[in-house]
């Protein structure tokens, strides 16, 4: 029986370094995996998953108003697949997600959604609320803050390097836009080590 599974984490944790891994997985064994993107993250280019360590691989584009359980039909009329693999899960929309389930119970074909659990005021995405709902199985990537601690929340940061707290809950962007955080640092707004503060030890 195909499952449905939701890997989540802050940003940088290696999401798609872990999708990647698992894509090279059932193409080694002569399988065809599907990966799924969003086109509004375009970062490594129109139909791309790209991870910070230079892994890449091709990939389907999806917007909001795509039908995904029609759409893998199609795709899977065509030529099996084997297992459905999606990027930046937490774009996908509530009936996305949904339909989803229904390749994971309709079709037998298993989806392995990756993304971030919160946007950078704290709040959940909404594809990522509905994952946490509807998925069989829930894994956390982890990552750590600089002070050392797992780091499970996103700071947004300005032009000047300083976290903000109001705007749009979407911005596409890396490294330079956010930095993941343990909670105290989320809350107390520090993205960098102090010059006086020492690595956490647990």
């Amino acid at each position: 029986m195909a499952k449905f599974y939701f890997y989540y984490s802050a940003m940088n944790a290696g999401k798609s370094t872990t999708l990647l891994q698992s894509s090279y997985n059932y193409n080694e064994r002569g399988m065809n995996p599907l990966v799924l993107t969003p086109q509004l993250d375009n970062r490594s280019g129109e139909g791309k998953v790209a991870s910070r360590i230079g892994l890449n691989a091709d990939a389907t584009t999806f917007v909001q108003s795509d039908n995904l359980l029609d759409r893998i039909k199609e795709l899977h009329k065509a030529s099996s697949v084997h297992c459905v693999l999606v990027d930046e899960a937490q774009f996908l929309t509530k009936q996305q997600v949904r339909q989803l389930s229904d390749v994971v119970d309709e079709l037998d074909i298993p989806v392995l959604a990756y993304g971030l659990r919160t946007d950078f005021q704290g709040n959940l995405f909404e594809g990522s609320e509905n994952l946490l709902a509807w998925a069989d199985s829930l894994t956390e990537i982890k990552t750590i803050c600089h002070c050392g601690r797992k780091a499970t929340m996103v700071l947004r940061l300005g032009e000047d390097g300083q976290p903000l707290r109001d705007g749009a809950q979407v911005k596409i962007g890396g490294n330079e836009t956010y930095m993941s955080v343990c909670r105290r640092h989320f809350k107390e707004g520090i993205a960098t080590r102090q010059t006086n503060e020492l690595p956490f030890k647990d």
